[in-house]
């Protein structure tokens, strides 16, 4: 029997299961988003991900004919299996199962549910990928190539140097780097103020190179841009497009990927790559996982110890290759 169109890997469009649910519960998950947007300040991409697990959770239980005062364990488990039927992954199934017990425990604070039965749901445990990074000789080679593109100083080739100056000089998130403003760079103490997940705000310093780069772009590019596309109004956003708005995340993978394609041998990767890659850096650089773990901005420092996981498989393959008894 094959699973509830809910349980499926690849789910029908959100807005069409939201549609289907009862208007009572409908109501629910408006109030549930609301909560997660404003109350925890939530990026939209997660919060769209949090509402589509809720949703495709309050239909499984829908069309097995119970109500959400029906949550209990048992659907819980019941809807992760059919997730499981559908060929959801090990990673799949342990991030729906958190945004699962997110939801219970949410509903279980405003009174939906009596008890909070995602506290009791265990998943399996997600498979923690190395991520894949730039040697330190391509990424200098990554950054010559992109200067190299600068000097006719065309706007957008001056945009695009900063761009990747300023990813690998920070390893801020793609969604941080586009929220900057034009205010956001202090050039005196050479630091960026961004405004990170939850809406943490923090300061990340920038060097040398990725300082001379900015410069460039706002005394000479953005104004060439501005001068041609903004009208009667002017983007306060550090980053432009070519159309005078603020550059879409979209826009910044491509320039990232334009530059490190550039460079044979290189593995190809977007923004989150070059932010792999500066931490990777800076712990081989001899900096301590503590000021690391402040510089990008994870909530916890686990997250950050899977970058000495990469820095220890480097010297490991540097030992095989060179050690008369490897």
């Amino acid at each position: 029997m094959p699973p509830p169109r809910s349980g499926r890997t690849r789910r029908p469009d959100l807005r069409a299961l939201r549609a289907a649910l009862p208007e009572s519960v409908q109501a629910v998950v408006t109030g549930y988003e609301r909560h997660l947007g404003l109350e925890r300040g939530l990026s939209a991409h997660t919060v769209r991900a949090y509402v589509g697990d809720a949703v495709s959770l309050l239909g499984f239980v829908a069309e097995g004919g119970g109500e959400l005062g029906d949550l209990d364990l048992a659907r819980l488990r019941a809807w992760l299996a059919a997730q499981q039927s559908g060929g959801a992954s090990r990673t799949t199934l342990a991030r729906r199962a958190a945004s699962a017990r997110t939801f219970t425990a949410w509903a279980h604070r405003t009174g939906l549910l009596a008890g909070d039965p995602g506290g009791r749901l265990a998943a399996p445990r997600a498979h923690r990928t190395l991520p894949g990074v730039l040697r330190a000789g391509q990424a200098d080679e990554v950054m010559r190539a992109s200067a190299a593109g600068a000097a006719e100083r065309d706007p957008i080739a001056l945009r695009d140097r900063a761009i990747v100056e300023l990813l690998y000089a920070t390893g801020i998130r793609v969604s941080e780097l586009c929220g900057l403003d034009v205010g956001g760079a202090d050039f005196s103490r050479r630091v960026v103020t961004v405004l990170g997940k939850g809406g943490k705000e923090r300061v990340v310093p920038f060097g040398v190179p990725a300082a001379e780069a900015l410069t460039d772009w706002i005394e000479e590019g953005r104004p060439k841009i501005v001068a041609e596309t903004a009208g009667d109004s002017v983007e306060p956003a550090l980053f432009l497009g070519v159309r005078g708005k603020r550059v879409d995340p979209r826009a910044v993978r491509r320039v990232v990927h334009d530059a490190v394609t550039a460079v044979p041998g290189a593995l190809d990767m977007g923004p989150h790559g070059l932010r792999h890659s500066a931490a990777t850096h800076l712990l081989e650089g001899g900096a301590d996982l503590r000021s690391v773990q402040e510089l990008l901005g994870h909530a916890t420092l686990a997250t950050t110890q899977l970058y000495t996981h990469v820095t220890v498989d480097r010297l490991k393959a540097i030992h095989d290759r060179a050690h008369p008894r490897a």
